[in-house]
């Protein structure tokens, strides 16, 4: 997959999260501390979706919003349970003010 357009970075303020669809499925888009993150919308616990959770930015965490689970955003480890399973987390950069998605992390 090449890098795919999805929004500007207006579209996702600092400190929020968006959900795009993509080929490879639904994204989740977060912007922290001037940068961007994407990765897996979906929980592996309970498959809820990442793009309703929350962000912390002093752990660099998404935590889900129904069963509390929490994410590391630049590597989609599991820092706190119930989840077991990793998140994919998938290239991304900002281009002339544009957010674009890349292939996951390890892929090309």
């Amino acid at each position: 997959m090449d890098f795919i357009r999805v929004g500007t970075l207006a579209e996702v303020p600092e400190g929020e999260l968006r959900a795009y669809d993509l080929p490879v499925g639904r994204v989740a888009v977060a912007h922290m501390e001037n940068e961007v993150f994407a990765f897996g919308d979906e929980c592996p616990h309970e498959g809820c979706a990442l793009s309703e959770g929350e962000l912390d930015e002093d752990e660099d965490t998404v935590v889900c919003p129904d069963d509390g689970s929490a994410f590391d955003v630049r590597t989609g480890e599991p820092l706190r349970g119930p989840a077991v399973d990793a998140i994919p987390i998938f290239q991304a950069r900002v281009q002339d003010g544009w957010i674009e998605v890349g292939p996951a992390m390890g892929e090309e």
